[in-house]
């Protein structure tokens, strides 16, 4: 078995918190979910997290106009420079302190950072190498408070800037003579955007009081004026500074502050004066609504704005008549965003985890994207592993395709959590247990629930099970202790199985016997005759609390993962135990914020919660709670490889060791709520207090809930605190061959490709759409085949319709033939 498994996808998890962004095409938004950004695209309908990850949550998304290059930034001020088209990281830089916004210049030389309430301006990094591509070039004050967003000119030769003191800053990208800086008031409170009109100097400014602002410029684009900087005779050796006397330097970083007047004032123009032309206030009398996100698209004079109950706004500028005024949710909006053409406008909700994309012409959703509001508990695998249905904590049934990595179908007939999720073995009916009390089966094919099991009394259900046949259908309980066993066709209770002392915590058929496995914190295992009136066949003692019970593929072998962190195998035929592996001191959990002892030691309360074997019967994947998932060998009981799931520090019990910064004389820091008043909270005066209490700021603590193989053992998927990861040994998650049949293999491939049947070899490798293989084959067919050349075409553009060798990048997608026959 290989165990080269790689990161593949991020399901589950649409949008976190941060900027939305569009491609330049229009046909993608990136959207970040985490320490990590994830490409949706609308056009194919499909969905891709990209490799690279930083070390905390992502909040700041920068992209190059031309779509080649990004800067991430995450909560700690670090930056990430990745390349969108490779699909890599490039350079990391740090910027020591948060930071609000990032923008690209729109002729892409330039890039603004704000934070705090410095505005600093860097050379962008370009086609060739650079020894430190962020080149600082100027740094701007002006404002008092921390910076908020950042406006670009159409011709890149100003910027305007908002700020928390409710003040707008225009600057100069350029030591402009008659405009260096501009402050512009006129607000209340917080700038939430800033944005200049097409082919002007005029700018719209939104505070978070729903007022707008139009303000009028006396000055074209075309108006700003260079100072006049003598240069020295002989040949021009690169830029010149104003104010050096003609020396000829490179640039070096420049300071404007924004509290003194500007000198050396060019006689031939007056200075740029800008004029309050009207006011606007989007708030109804009585009906105060914070504006939390605002976009505006200059070619179609299009202003969205969004506010804290989930309203948005369309506005026609300059006239502010409104085109549209809906409602997404009852959340916060966080981030919008308008593609290139001005059709669709993508809305971001923190709170739900949302990502909406909509048309606003048609008025309709191109795409509709939720994830778990809560955090994902259970997950299966269907039979032909393209797809994974998953169950949430907030009583969610959810669906997801394995190749578009977008959610098909989801059920809410549960009013409360979901603790387990099946597939049967057709693949077209999902079985899920919850703490409701309730098991339900739904239909894939009319997307309705056609069966609800319960029990005489009330229960809640913390596992379950499916026979081979998916005739049985088996949940155990955890405050009854039972088992309780229906029938998929009548619906009707079989038989309650009793025996169990304490809560029932795992469930597994064998899959060539009538035999059921119950593991329970009692301590013990039992076998259940499914055959003989579902008798109890045997009794396994374990030396600790049973958390998870998994059969082997071929029904020979158990393995059952216990509150000591061993992992137990048996031999169910002779109720003898086969071995035992130790998983302590693999887990490597990491020290939570609040903990006072250290992290090896914290690592001997953990275990593992969740076990499943490969395809083949020969490992075992167990994880819990840890940020580690590990990969055993059966037969040798020892750890062969462990996949670390995540890196972001922004969750709880990452660290290894305490951070004494965080430490004061009354604790740790992490007991302060430092962000009580961003939510709604805010806490003006002693004793007066406002907004709902109930929110709170908290760091989720990394942990594995579930974990599956798929039924190729090509890839495996599990459920995280940060979402539905999955990870692959191939760089597509199915395996998808076309017009297979019985004489298409490998072995058939070669044998053509030895005699000279060039074409036949090519298109059966196509057919089975290995890469490998594929490479194989091209490089095997001389070059002097001219026949063979004129066959075969590729529509990728990368290749100028030809293959040229290069078909492991390319996919079957992209290759044709010129005879379909």
């Amino acid at each position: 078995m290989k165990f080269a498994f790689r990161f593949s996808n991020l399901l589950g998890t649409v949008y976190r918190r941060g900027d939305l962004t569009f491609t330049p095409d229009g046909n993608s938004v990136l959207s970040p979910v985490g320490n990590r950004l994830s490409a949706f695209d609308l056009k194919n309908n499909k969905a891709e997290t990209l490799p690279f990850a930083l070390n905390r949550n992502i909040v700041c998304v920068g992209q190059s106009p031309n779509g080649h290059l990004a800067i991430l930034v995450d909560e700690d001020g670090v930056a990430l420079l990745v390349s969108l088209l490779r699909r890599a990281a490039l350079h990391h830089f740090n910027f020591h302190s948060p930071v609000h916004s990032v923008a690209f210049s729109p002729d892409g030389r330039k890039f603004v950072v704000t934070k705090e309430n410095v505005v600093l301006m860097y050379h962008a990094p370009g086609q060739g190498r650079h020894f430190n591509p962020f080149s600082l070039d100027k740094t701007y004050y002006g404002p008092y408070d921390e910076t908020t967003c950042i406006a670009w000119t159409d011709d890149s030769k100003c910027f305007a800037v908002g700020s928390k003191d409710s003040s707008t800053w225009v600057f100069g990208a350029e030591r402009w003579t008659n405009l260096i800086y501009y402050s512009l008031g006129g607000h209340k409170d917080a700038i939430v955007g800033c944005f200049f009109e097409a082919g002007s100097l005029d700018v719209y400014t939104l505070s978070r009081d729903a007022t707008l602002c139009v303000w009028e410029c006396d000055t074209d684009p075309e108006g700003l004026l260079l100072p006049v900087v003598p240069v020295g005779g002989g040949r021009d050796k690169g830029p010149t500074v104003a104010g050096v006397g003609g020396a000829e330097l490179q640039p070096k970083p420049g300071v404007v502050r924004g509290k003194v007047e500007p000198q050396n004032q060019n006689q031939q123009g007056g200075k740029v004066k800008y004029t309050r032309t009207g006011r606007h206030f989007f708030n109804k009398e009585g009906d105060f609504n914070e504006l939390t996100a605002a976009a505006y698209h200059r070619g179609n004079h299009l202003l969205v704005t969004g506010f804290a109950n989930g309203n948005f706004h369309l506005h026609d500028m300059p006239d502010v008549n409104l085109i549209h005024s809906l409602s997404i949710s009852d959340q916060s909006i966080e981030s919008i965003s308008i593609n290139s053409s001005g059709d669709w406008i993508a809305f971001g909700c923190a709170g739900l985890g949302q990502l909406l994309v909509w048309e606003w012409q048609s008025e309709s959703y191109v795409m509709k994207q939720q994830g778990h509001f809560d955090n994902m508990v259970a997950l299966s695998y269907s039979p032909d592993a393209q797809y994974i249905v998953t169950g949430g904590d907030d009583g969610k049934v959810k669906v997801w395709n394995t190749r578009s990595g977008l959610c098909t179908v989801t059920f809410t007939d549960h009013s409360s959590g979901v603790t387990a999720v099946t597939f049967n073995a057709t693949g077209y009916v999902v079985v899920s247990a919850s703490l409701d009390g309730t098991v339900r089966a739904f239909d894939l094919h009319r997307y309705r629930n056609f069966r609800t099991f319960t029990s005489p009394r009330l229960a809640q259900f913390s596992c379950l099970a499916l026979d081979p046949s998916g005739e049985i259908v088996c949940a155990g309980s955890r405050d009854s202790f039972q088992v309780f066993v229906w029938s998929m066709q009548s619906g009707r209770l079989l038989d309650v199985l009793d025996g169990h002392e304490g809560p029932v915590s795992g469930l597994s058929f064998s899959p060539t016997q009538g035999l059921l496995a119950s593991a329970s914190w009692d301590k013990t295992v039992k076998l259940w005759d499914m055959q003989d009136s579902w008798k109890t066949k045997e009794t396994l003692r374990l030396s600790a609390d049973g958390l998870a019970v998994s059969f082997r593929p071929d029904g020979g072998e158990l393995a059952v993962a216990t509150l000591d962190g061993h992992i137990t195998l048996w031999d169910h035929a002779r109720a003898a135990q086969t071995g035992s592996i130790e998983g302590q001191h693999d887990l490597h959990g990491g020290r939570r914020e609040l903990d006072k002892i250290t992290a090896r030691h914290s690592a001997k309360s953990r275990a593992y919660s969740t076990l499943c074997y490969s395809a083949d019967g020969g490992w075992v994947l167990a994880g819990g709670q840890s940020r580690y998932v590990c990969i055993y060998n059966v037969k040798e009981q020892i750890l062969v490889k462990s996949f670390e799931i995540s890196c972001n520090l922004s969750l709880d019990a990452m660290e290894e060791f305490l951070d004494r910064r965080k430490m004061t004389e009354f604790g740790s820091v992490a007991l302060i709520d430092e962000g009580a008043g961003e939510e709604g909270v805010a806490l003006p005066l002693p004793g007066v207090k406002k907004g709902d209490m109930s929110l709170r700021h908290f760091k989720p603590e990394i942990r594995v809930t579930c974990l599956r193989f798929s039924p190729t053992g090509r890839s495996w998927a599990a459920t995280t605190t940060e979402g539905l990861l999955v990870f692959s040994l191939d760089g597509a998650v199915v395996f998808d061959p076309y017009d297979l049949d019985e004489e298409v293999t490998p072995v058939s491939v070669r044998r053509a490709l030895r005699r000279g049947d060039f074409t036949v070899a090519i298109v059966m490798a196509f057919r089975l759409n290995e890469d490998k293989l594929t490479l194989e084959v091209l490089e095997g067919v001389p070059h002097t085949d001219s026949e063979f050349e004129t066959d075969v075409l590729c529509r990728a553009p990368c290749c100028g319709g030809r293959l040229n060798g290069n078909v492991a990048r390319h996919g079957v997608g992209q290759i044709g033939f010129e005879d379909e026959s």
